[in-house]
């Protein structure tokens, strides 16, 4: 029997790491810190803090999850009209 209470979630899947990998990899530290203010991501930034910080703070952990799927709306709109 399949799950589908998550059918609809478009997180489901993704871990916080593989999220701040992708978020670091394609906009970088700056742009992380200019669209989050948290010192995590301003002052001397690495992927390891930055987990330990968004795994006990949920507004940040919020935060970093909902700019995840704003780029990647972004980026499937962009592709769409290509």
């Amino acid at each position: 029997m399949a799950d589908t209470t998550q059918k609809n979630n478009p997180l489901h899947g993704q871990t916080l790491q593989t999220i701040m990998e992708y978020l670091v990899s394609t906009k970088g530290w700056e742009y992380l810190g200019e669209e989050v203010n948290i010192n995590c991501f301003q002052k001397d930034p690495s992927i390891n803090s930055s987990l330990k910080f968004l795994r006990k703070t949920p507004w940040a952990r919020t935060k970093v999850e909902s700019l995840y799927l704003y780029v990647k709306r972004k980026e499937a709109k962009k592709t769409e009209t290509v």
